[in-house]
């Protein structure tokens, strides 16, 4: 086998290749020439450019950040093997045990692909936005347009003077109990800088939101550990406007990832604007 045939966009191009639109959670659309992903699902699923893919695959791009790679680890259903393997070819080192996935295990995503058209997305332990579906997307805006690392639900909650919050549509979110999901938040934090104290990451995130704002050190000073369960919430869309749900938070005991679920009411008004926010797609 050629060197050619080993290389990174090679091998991504490889593996899109062989994961059919099912198997992400997309639906089939129109008649296509080959069984695998195109580049623009790629794209989208990872919340990349279709530039950027096309790039990798070519060849133009041989050094994707951490944050990039990971995202196509979980776009591309990859095993912990592959994903190694991925982070080997851009010149990183894997990920190593003890410290925050950033992967959806195969059967986490199959959980959620079968969820349809209810609004769903995966935080990870330090409350980074990895995951979403298009229910989500059209309900709460696109996450894509925001650079990975900022799509952090403690950012959005606790901004630092003088740097960009993190942006996770929660400027939508127009009613909620606000101290409850915040100390929520930061007592599940909490506990994960217990599960994950050699995570560089978000002792970076902690260090920075205990330094730059007073109601995150505040709370965090409380000392309270715990986790976040559920909520209701109303949410503002831009075009079918107020919509109230119950949003749930489950969360996989072997890797604190944690699916954020919005529902309402079968037959209620609140689920019928829900279907016309999905008709009028992503805001």
């Amino acid at each position: 086998m050629s060197t050619d045939e080993t290389s990174l966009g090679a091998t991504i191009r490889q593996w899109r290749d062989r994961l059919t639109p099912a198997d992400a959670g997309l639906p089939a659309g129109r008649a296509r020439r080959a069984a695998g992903l195109r580049r623009e699902e790629l794209a989208e699923l990872a919340g990349v450019s279709v530039d950027y893919v096309v790039r990798l695959e070519q060849g133009r791009a041989i050094t994707p950040s951490a944050q990039v790679v990971s995202a196509l680890a979980r776009a591309l259903r990859l095993s912990a093997q592959e994903r190694d393997h991925l982070y080997r070819l851009a010149g990183l080192g894997p990920p190593q045990d003890g410290m925050i996935r950033d992967d959806i295990p195969p059967g986490v995503q199959r959980v959620l692909t079968r969820l349809g058209e209810t609004p769903v997305s995966v935080f990870t332990a330090d409350w980074r936005l990895i995951w979403w579906n298009r229910s989500w997307a059209a309900l709460l805006g696109d996450p894509s347009v925001t650079a990975p690392e900022d799509r952090s639900l403690v950012k959005s909650r606790f901004p630092v003077a003088g740097s960009s919050p993190g942006r996770t549509s929660v400027m939508r979110i127009v009613s909620e109990n606000r101290e409850a999901s915040d100390r929520a938040i930061v007592a599940d934090l909490r506990r994960a800088s217990a599960r994950y104290p050699g995570d560089a990451r978000l002792a970076a995130l902690i260090r920075r939101t205990l330094d730059g704002n007073a109601r995150f050190a505040a709370l965090w000073h409380d000392g309270a550990v715990g986790g976040h369960t559920e909520d209701r919430k109303t949410i503002r869309h831009p075009d079918v406007g107020d919509i109230t749900f119950d949003c749930d938070v489950l969360s996989d005991t072997d890797t604190d990832l944690k699916i954020v679920i919005y529902t309402a009411a079968p037959g209620s008004e609140d689920a019928a604007k829900l279907s016309l926010a999905l008709v009028a797609g992503v805001g």
